[in-house]
């Protein structure tokens, strides 16, 4: 696999000869840590379990990352480092088939004309034929995160294989204001231990700044017991996802119009919620 950038890397945990052929479940995330938070119940499925296996995709170096206390001096070069070195470590601690660093800055990642990230993933995609695919959701509110889901989606389109499902899951902005029917519920409440464990690896966002180990896990403990207000919690933990598969499996979808249906449903339940008790 010849990947563009020219420090990418591959990452195989247990050196296995054929890290791709035995994936089911592909995450693909923008940065170092994302995988760990939006495909959190694919891991889980795949850890320890040699029929199902988890690989996980990095798309940017990391280099932008926000940063203070022990990390405040850390260059930006020194800032890639750790951050791929600490999801080269999450991927050993979660048993990963393997951890692709695709090693793109933001910015050519966010240029829509560049093609390479694209060429990349279909690579990836057609060596692993994954069955499922979990990536950013199209209402995220942050602009690079945005940029690979349209790249991912143009990657399977591109692609001769089609997985069974893609979700696109929330980060940056829940997406607890889907109604619930036009929700993909993923389990995040088995082994909580390991859980903890993949996000707290990333040390240099939780001390230099950012508690994601302590939002995510508040984020699916609330999805869990917000989702039914009539109705006991059955669950200690859940995400929400947009189902992103009639994307790839009908190609004349405009992408836009598809991420806006699901706003229109949501102001459309709103609208009638008030409406009914109004004379």
């Amino acid at each position: 696999m010849k990947l563009s950038q020219e420090n990418a890397q591959v990452f195989v945990p247990d050196e296995s000869v054929s890290p791709f052929e035995r994936v089911t479940h592909l995450g693909i995330g923008a940065h170092q840590d994302d995988l760990e938070i939006l495909a959190y119940e694919a891991i889980e499925k795949c850890y320890s379990n040699k029929s199902k296996w988890f690989g996980g995709v990095t798309a940017t170096n990391g280099a932008g990352s926000s940063r203070t206390g022990a990390y405040a001096n850390y260059s930006d070069a020194e800032m890639a480092a750790e951050r791929i070195r600490e999801q080269n470590k999450a991927a050993y601690v979660g048993d990963y088939a393997f951890q692709a660093q695709l090693d793109f800055p933001s910015n050519i990642l966010k240029d829509p004309s560049d093609q390479s990230c694209i060429n990349d993933l279909v690579q990836i995609i057609e060596a692993s034929k994954p069955e499922y695919v979990y990536m950013h959701n199209l209402a995220d509110k942050h602009d690079t995160h945005i940029a690979l889901a349209t790249k991912c989606i143009a990657a399977l389109r591109k692609s001769t294989h089609k997985p069974n499902k893609i979700y696109g899951v929330e980060v940056w902005r829940d997406l607890d204001w889907m109604n619930d029917e036009d929700k993909e519920i993923l389990a995040a409440d088995k082994r909580p231990n390991l859980a903890q464990t993949l996000i707290g690896l990333f040390d240099s966002q939780i001390t230099g700044g950012k508690r994601y180990d302590l939002a995510i896990q508040g984020r699916r403990i609330a999805n869990a017991t917000f989702y039914a207000s009539h109705e006991s919690d059955d669950t200690e933990g859940m995400s929400y996802a947009m189902d992103l598969t009639p994307l790839i499996n009908d190609e004349s979808i405009n992408i836009v119009d598809y991420t806006v249906s699901y706003i229109e449903s949501f102001k459309n339940d709103v609208t009638n919620r008030i409406n009914k008790f109004l004379e």
